[in-house]
């Protein structure tokens, strides 16, 4: 299985264009020993020439820019894209599907809660509809393996995640499975497992089980610490709130990471006012102490 990190931030990426926080302020200045990002997307291939994207990220032209693989390259117009799965409804996961509509129509698999969340409150694909056919819907299942047609060497099976819905959602408030998911991808040749799930905010059992199945783990790494945008004055909501499990203190995810000896951890989806984007940072080094790698735009991973 071949995954590529096409953009390993938050929403917002980094630096953020409306924020003037250490971290942003320093990578601008070029007084941070750290590397701009784009907001989180992956693509998976299980040959390396058709590509799924796991999101489509607001930054997803510029993605694709710096990604050969992905670019035309066998007729006049045409993309290796092979297909689009959604973990969730929210903005930074699914407006790249906006730039992509000269494209269309593209599959695109996700649950029915998503499904519902960008036909009602973000009705993209209502308004993709207009462009040769917009977006096909492919229903994803808890708990349930699929497969993308165009990836078939890939084995994928949705993990439900408990996290927040996006504030235009219907059900913002009013938490249903399929939300959010993770996903539990196989490749059916070699064996290697991949758990991604960029937005994570509660560890429950399935997730557990998920990632000890796994032989990667690229999960959330959004923020240390749970009121850190408090911290930073940036914001008044807990991570928690937001519906992500901060990094440091009891319960956080470097505590959970620590029951995977074996697994290869990388943190993705993280946050403008992340200290460990501070490749100088104690908290960095944390990191590196516990074999817990930081995802960057153009990240490889073979499993």
């Amino acid at each position: 299985m071949f995954v590529r990190i096409l953009g390993s931030a938050a929403g917002g990426g980094f630096p953020q264009w409306n924020c003037n926080c250490r971290n942003c302020r320093g990578v601008r200045s070029g007084q941070l020993n750290a590397s701009p990002r784009s907001q989180s997307s992956i693509a998976i291939s299980d040959t390396g020439e058709r590509w799924v994207l796991c999101n489509a990220s607001p930054d997803i032209r510029s993605q694709l820019e710096s990604f050969p693989a992905l670019q035309p390259a066998r007729k006049l117009r045409d993309t290796a894209i092979g297909g689009i799965i959604l973990l969730d409804s929210q903005i930074d996961h699914t407006t790249g599907l906006l730039t992509l509509r000269e494209g269309c129509p593209h599959d695109v698999w996700c649950t029915d809660m998503v499904h519902q969340d960008l036909t009602t409150g973000f009705p993209l694909f209502n308004m993709l509809s207009h462009w040769n056919g917009g977006l096909k819907h492919n229903r994803i299942s808890l708990d349930a393996t699929f497969e993308v047609p165009s990836c078939p060497g890939l084995s994928i099976r949705a993990i439900p995640l408990l996290s927040s819905a996006p504030p235009y959602s219907p059900h913002r408030n009013d938490p249903h499975p399929g939300d959010n998911i993770g996903l539990l991808i196989e490749d059916r040749q070699s064996g290697g497992r991949l758990f991604y799930a960029p937005g994570l905010g509660q560890i429950t059992a399935e997730v557990l089980l998920a990632m000890a199945q796994a032989d990667c783990l690229l999960v959330d790494g959004t923020l240390w610490r749970d009121d850190e945008m408090r911290v930073c004055d940036v914001g008044d909501k807990l991570g928690s709130e937001m519906g992500h499990l901060p990094q440091s203190g009891r319960g956080g995810m470097i505590e959970v990471l620590e029951g995977f000896p074996e697994q290869r951890k990388v943190l993705i989806h993280i946050n403008n006012t992340n200290p460990i984007l501070d490749e100088d940072s104690p908290e960095r080094a944390q990191l590196r102490a516990r074999r817990i790698e930081v995802a960057w735009d153009g990240m490889n991973i073979e499993l």
